[in-house]
């Protein structure tokens, strides 16, 4: 068994996280805690940076429909994960620039303090 563990981390700091960082980070977590909006994102995010996808090619690999997607997507990019633009008839979908690395950055493997005895 790994005697790493998990550690939220402040802007890569070791500080604890204040209240208000907290909020905004539970906020980017809930929005990912869905299977679907996780899949989404991952969806989206595979393009890499500055690739975009149409939700018409999203829509396919759910058994959802449309608006269901709609609603998750909104709710990522309420969580400032995600953004969109409207090109006619379809909407297009692109990562935002530091989001995945504001997120990476709170989230580090690092080894336990050893206590002396």
């Amino acid at each position: 068994m790994s005697k790493q563990e998990l550690k939220i981390l402040d802007q890569g700091t070791s500080a604890p996280l204040g209240k208000d960082q907290a909020a905004d980070l539970a906020k980017i977590f809930k929005a990912l805690g869905d299977p679907v909006r996780l899949r989404l994102m991952s969806m989206i995010a595979s393009r890499g940076q500055g690739g975009e996808v149409c939700v018409c090619e999203l829509t396919p690999a759910f058994d959802l429909s449309q608006p269901t997607i709609s609603h998750h997507l909104k709710l990522l990019r309420q969580a400032g994960l995600i953004d969109c633009e409207r090109r006619g008839t379809w909407v297009y979908y692109w990562v935002l620039p530091g989001a995945l690395e504001r997120l990476a950055s709170f989230l580090t493997a690092t080894e336990p303090a050893v206590v002396p005895a």
